[in-house]
């Protein structure tokens, strides 16, 4: 099997490092610290994102018709690795482009594709997620916020939290559940809420993983014009069940987790610690790690390309990249030692954020039970 880049895909990458090395500034690796989810990143995203959309990187993938240039899906992957692996400067955007533009492609009406897809194309707006509620985490069917029809307007009322990047978003991916007295998965609809709207409330949620990072939103009585439902009244599963297929290998965290082996294995060499055979292989073990989330992640990625539909590998890849950058973090605290675990250290700032690779997008727990049962084809308890 051959796993060199075609030249023009070599070209591109080549180009996109010589572009952020240019364009990052001096101090990114403190506004980076915390996160693609700080308010710093997140103001540093627009300028950035509108900068590689004016060079046609953005959303190189999509369509032409919606602002892209048709590219496939491998340029998109090169993209997200190099993105990830300096510290995700495009913040929230991401998920714009991963899963939140591909999902009003495939289920928004032609004004909702007309309204939001070229501010994305344009790097020119922020998304939030209002996915998990306090007693619908990893069960996200059991949810409860309610959307109400009334007239031309649905009357929203509920609470989502753990949400990310909601202090400075525009709109929200909103999942509610739109049919009374329905439950699990049936009766649930995607709302595109923007987030200016009267009854909705932001509280920052203080956490250790960094300053701004999560939040929980409060939504009283709040009227979303019903023009607003992505896809059909009721069929919101089906939305959101595509979306995450898209998101699960969005987020190139093994290429992270590489750069910042690196960074540990330089240290260790500097301080004398490269030597030590229990370290060595500590350091080999967590960069087979890496490998192998790259490699499962690019397995989605050719099915991706070939236009296949989404099968059990995203999950797989999806846990291994989990596993690769928590394995990492844990290593950096290990190899800084006691400075490590400074706040401000690199290591600290690792482990951290690697802390949210095993919630985000579903728990590596549920990712575990959809591999026992898509991919090993395991009877449910």
């Amino acid at each position: 099997m051959e796993f060199a880049w075609d030249p023009d895909d070599a070209a591109f990458r080549a180009q996109l490092q010589a572009f952020l090395d240019e364009v990052l500034p001096e101090d990114w690796e403190r506004i980076s610290a915390d996160g693609p989810g700080s308010e710093a990143q997140l103001r540093f995203s627009r300028p950035f994102c509108a900068a590689l959309a004016e060079r046609g990187w953005l959303t190189q993938h999509w369509p032409a018709e919606y602002g892209g240039r048709d590219a496939s899906a491998w340029r998109h992957a090169i993209l997200g690795e190099e993105m990830w692996a300096c510290g995700e400067p495009r913040g929230s955007q991401y998920m714009n482009v991963n899963w939140i533009g591909p999902a009003i492609m495939r289920y928004g009406s032609e004004v909702q594709k007309a309204l939001h897809l070229p501010r994305i194309s344009a790097g020119d707006v922020l998304w939030c997620q209002g996915f998990s509620e306090p007693n619908a985490g990893s069960d996200l069917a059991s949810l409860a916020t309610r959307a109400e029809r009334r007239g031309d307007d649905y009357l929203v009322n509920g609470q989502k939290i753990w949400t990310s990047y909601c202090n400075e978003a525009d709109y929200c991916f909103l999942l509610v559940r739109s049919e009374s007295g329905s439950s699990g998965r049936h009766g649930l609809s995607v709302l595109l809420m923007p987030m200016t709207l009267a009854g909705v409330e932001v509280r920052e949620i203080p956490s250790i993983i960094g300053h701004r990072y999560f939040h929980e939103v409060f939504l009283r009585d709040v009227q979303v014009p019903a023009d607003c439902l992505l896809g059909e009244e009721n069929a919101g599963w089906d939305v959101v069940t595509y979306a995450l297929a898209y998101e699960r290998v969005g987020a190139a965290r093994y290429a992270r987790a590489a750069r910042t082996l690196d960074v540990l294995a330089g240290h260790a060499r500097a301080t004398g610690r490269l030597a030590d055979p229990v370290l060595q292989r500590k350091l080999g073990a967590a960069r087979a790690a890496c490998e192998a989330a790259r490699v499962l992640s690019y397995r989605v990625i050719d099915l991706r390309a070939k236009q296949s539909p989404p099968t059990a590998d995203t999950n797989l890849a999806r846990v291994a990249a989990t596993e690769a950058d928590k394995r990492v973090g844990e290593l950096a605290l290990e190899v800084w030692g006691g400075d490590g675990v400074e706040y401000d250290s690199f290591a600290a700032a690792n482990f951290r954020l690697a802390m949210t690779a095993g919630v985000a997008v579903g728990a590596t727990e549920v990712q575990l039970n959809l591999i026992a049962s898509r991919w090993l084809g395991l009877p449910r308890a």
